[in-house]
């Protein structure tokens, strides 16, 4: 780049014009970081040859007198030629490319629309084995469900039966969300049926032993090891009585009664594969009319949110619940999902939600 023009007039060498080339080739096959180098070294040497020019210097071994009008316009021609073939060349490359993302493209889009259709299709088996608005309302008149899935599917899930004047309901939370919390949710939720209907479980802490054998001997058939489960709070009200039994794999309950929140902790184990696995402890309770009775999954305590960023807390989650109680109960929905919506803001739903309360 540098001697090119040397014996051919210097910086009025029309062999100057070559120079553009290579940076020029540089930009088109190497990018924008190495045309920008060469860039640098075309501007570097017409300078110092600039500076030669300016000095008189006799570093120039020809001059402009000795060249040609051929000669000068030879290779201007040549110089044009060759910027033009590299510029042609480089769209060709391009027209290419173009070729091949936007085939690629089109299959990417295919097949998202085919996973998205399975996955609303998925969506319609889960909400089958979810008991329907109507069915609620008829076993349990005075409550509401907030259920709020992370993704389309979800691994959150709630349950209930009714035998004579007992109704059993339950808030659940299989491991993960989207398609792999859901595939365990059905399992789960299976399990709970097979406990109830196949084996006549009313008590809920056998429910849950039984639900436990069950999951695990489904997934022991599998090649890999399998640790997925589920923590579930779950009760049996037994309406002729007014008396509640109830049994927790890591989730709670809560009563609300004379202003106060009266919390059970659960049997800190999960319905799964677990270390010493121990028999779930059913819990009993007089109850007063009035009384609130809340399960819940741990969603909403710990969705990100407000002026820091940071989980919403138990603590917090408590002070809610006091404050709503006094609300009848559609209107305790309502004010959870205000408070649910102001506290992440701009944030993302972090885990699938599920809250269940009952009036007495």
């Amino acid at each position: 780049m540098f001697f090119l023009p040397r014996e051919t007039g210097g910086l009025f060498s029309p062999d100057m014009s070559s120079l553009y080339i290579f940076p020029i080739f540089a930009l088109i096959m190497g990018g924008i970081k190495i045309g920008l180098f060469y860039a640098f070294v075309n501007v570097t040497i017409m300078v110092i040859y600039y500076y030669l020019a300016l000095n008189n210097t006799p570093f120039y071994l020809g001059t402009l007198e000795n060249i040609s009008n051929e000669y000068f316009f030879t290779n201007l021609l040549m110089n044009f030629l060759i910027i033009i073939f590299l510029v042609f060349r480089n769209e060709k490359i391009r027209q290419k490319l173009l070729i091949e993302v936007t085939e690629k493209n089109t299959l990417i889009t295919q097949k998202n629309k085919e996973i998205q259709d399975s996955i609303q299709y998925a969506k319609r088996i889960q909400k089958a084995i979810l008991p329907p608005k109507e069915l609620v309302n008829d076993y349990l008149p005075n409550s509401f469900i907030l259920y709020k899935p992370k993704d389309i599917v979800a691994g959150d899930f709630y349950w209930m039966q009714k035998i004579d004047d007992k109704i059993l309901f339950a808030a659940a939370d299989c491991t993960g969300h989207g398609i792999p919390g859901a595939l365990v949710s059905v399992i789960c939720n299976d399990g709970l049926n097979q406990s109830f209907e196949e084996h006549k479980l009313i008590d809920p802490g056998k429910i849950l032993d039984k639900t436990r054998d069950i999951v695990i001997h489904v997934f022991e058939k599998s090649e890999e090891e399998v640790k997925d489960g589920m923590d579930i709070s779950l009760c049996v009200l037994d309406k002729k009585q007014n008396t509640l039994k109830w049994s927790g794999a890591n989730n709670p309950i809560w009563i609300v009664r004379d202003g106060k929140i009266e919390e059970t902790k659960p049997d800190k184990q999960a319905i799964g594969k677990t270390d010493n696995p121990k028999p779930f402890k059913t819990h009993n309770f007089e109850l007063n009319k009035g009384d609130l009775i809340y399960i819940f999954t741990d969603g909403f305590q710990d969705q990100f949110g407000g002026d820091k960023g940071k989980k919403y807390m138990i603590a917090n989650f408590k002070k809610l619940l006091l404050t709503v109680s006094k609300e009848d109960e559609r209107k305790q929905k309502k004010l959870l999902e205000k408070e649910l919506g102001n506290w992440m803001k701009s944030e993302a739903q972090i885990d699938d939600i599920c809250v269940m309360g009952l009036r007495i």
